[in-house]
């Protein structure tokens, strides 16, 4: 069967400037409407002098406390609670950065499952209850670089990918790890639209999704993951662009060989299968020297740029896992 996408936009028009501040206003007028009181942001936990801001209150999930992991904070400053879950891409509830907030109100996170398969000692279904069961959650501070040159800093709740996947015991033949996104029309109306052949797929190398770097996330500024995030099971993995980083996970596969991944398989010129953040190799379209980092106070979203740092900062972390590779042609 034919595959069915639409045309792939250009570099300025991911990210209108217009439609942000648009949105932005409409937020305003949303905020100014909800239930008076403000949460308090963390101070951050490096001791850095990064500008403080005001919350709105979460009006996603549920409480989740998790301890702080002193190994994986950062000093920049956070992106407020507003913009990381209204500024976001998940193409299953729409292509415009405000469509996942928009349009996910129908989609059910609960009761969850995972199925588990490929190449290990245990396989099967299991549900969200046994997942969270395998090892204790913590909160880390990672920021997330997307592709389209846009960057964020987000406090997440998850438990490290390495003891997920070491509990299903994967074997010697486990190369590679393949994660698939839910896929429900029902729930999820950008499925309507062929941008990419649903459903979505990314995948690890064993040695990356075994990093101890790599997050199972559960819930972001202390409460659980709602929809348009990724809601109940999503990856991070903070030195590769977003788009590695699946949401929603149905099904977690050991394999032997590089398996299909769905943004790769749709433009391999743009988007590689490591995807790791690297300054040096520009898109066809944009140059990924700098990125906009929206965080901060939010007085100067639009011209807030950074410049980005190779693994976006994270390569004493993980750099090892590369050595010899040619990282512009392995991009």
């Amino acid at each position: 069967m034919p595959r069915f996408r639409l045309p792939v936009l250009p570099g300025s028009e991911i990210t209108s400037e217009s439609v942000y501040r648009q949105r932005r206003q409409l937020l305003k007028g949303l905020a100014l409407a909800a239930p008076v009181g403000l949460l308090a942001a963390c101070s951050d936990k490096s001791g850095s002098n990064a500008t403080p801001f005001v919350e709105a209150p979460p009006t996603f999930g549920q409480p989740l406390i998790a301890p702080a992991n002193p190994a994986f904070v950062v000093a920049d400053a956070r992106t407020t609670v507003e913009d990381a879950t209204h500024y976001n891409n998940y193409y299953e509830f729409g292509t415009e950065k405000s469509d996942p907030a928009r349009n996910s109100a129908a989609f059910q996170p609960l009761p969850w499952s995972v199925e588990i398969a490929g190449n290990a000692e245990v396989t099967g279904s299991f549900t969200l209850e046994d997942i969270l069961a395998i090892a204790p959650q913590e909160e880390r501070v990672y920021r997330l670089r997307c592709v389209e040159g846009w960057s964020m800093v987000i406090p997440w709740i998850g438990i490290p990918l390495a003891k997920v996947l070491a509990h299903f015991k994967p074997t010697s033949a486990a190369k590679f790890v393949t994660f698939t996104t839910a896929e429900r029309p029902a729930q999820m109306p950008g499925i309507s639209y062929r941008v990419l052949d649903w459903p979505y797929r990314e995948a690890l190398r064993i040695d990356e999704a075994m990093n101890p770097v790599s997050l199972l996330v559960t819930g972001m500024y202390g409460r659980t993951l709602p929809a348009q995030n990724g809601a109940p099971l999503r990856l991070m993995t903070p030195w590769k662009y977003g788009f590695k980083s699946s949401k929603s996970i149905v099904r977690i596969e050991f394999v032997e060989h590089k398996p299909i991944t769905s943004w790769n398989d749709s433009a391999p010129d743009e988007y590689g299968f490591y995807a790791n953040v690297n300054p040096a190799v520009d898109h066809p379209r944009w140059s990924q020297a700098s990125e906009r980092r929206i965080a901060g106070d939010g007085r100067n979203l639009l011209n807030n740029r950074v410049v980005t740092l190779p693994f976006n900062g994270y390569a004493e972390q993980v750099a090892s896992m590369y050595a010899g590779m040619d990282l512009s042609k392995n991009f």
